[in-house]
């Protein structure tokens, strides 16, 4: 089984996310939460904007096992920017009898991103876990690492019970 590959998908989803980081005020509503799991450290970037009123929160832990600290939005933004400029990703079902587990040697993101622009009539939300790699080998070689490769999305575009492309 092959897994798809997300690459334009990612580099859509980065032009958003920066849209959204720069010019919140295009946006309605949004709540965005993505969690970065790499180099055995953890970043995360949430956000929200209801009614008017915008919450947000960014931190992270590092790699040695301490607590979770506050960081700045810029490095929050940075650290999931640089993730989304690598080459290449694929994505996880959520199907849990796909018993995929995050590989520490690979970035995973968790995104979950809904939104409403302004002067938009609907509003787009997405739910999916990624794997970053610098190329497409990559990707496909971590995938036939796996016996059955079920864990990970084969066909675009994916709307699971667990996660979801945009809808």
């Amino acid at each position: 089984m092959t897994a798809a590959l997300y690459a334009d998908y990612i580099a859509e989803l980065r032009a958003l996310f920066s849209e959204l980081d720069r010019q919140p005020e295009r946006f309605q509503t949004f709540d965005v939460h993505l969690e970065l799991a790499a180099a055995g450290g953890l970043i995360v970037y949430e956000t929200k904007r209801r009614k008017g009123q915008t919450d947000a929160l960014y931190y992270g832990r590092p790699a040695d096992g301490g607590a979770n600290r506050q960081v700045s939005q810029a490095t929050a933004f940075a650290a999931i920017d640089r993730f989304f400029a690598l080459d290449q990703f694929i994505a996880l079902t959520g199907d849990r009898s796909g018993a995929a587990t995050v590989d520490p040697r690979y970035p995973h993101c968790a995104v979950h991103f809904s939104y409403r622009k302004k002067g938009h009539p609907a509003a787009r939300a997405m739910l999916m876990v990624f794997v970053g790699f610098n190329d497409a080998a990559d990707a496909l070689a971590f995938v036939s690492q796996d016996g059955d490769g079920s864990a990970y999305v084969a066909e675009r575009p994916y709307h699971g019970e667990r996660a979801y492309e945009w809808k």
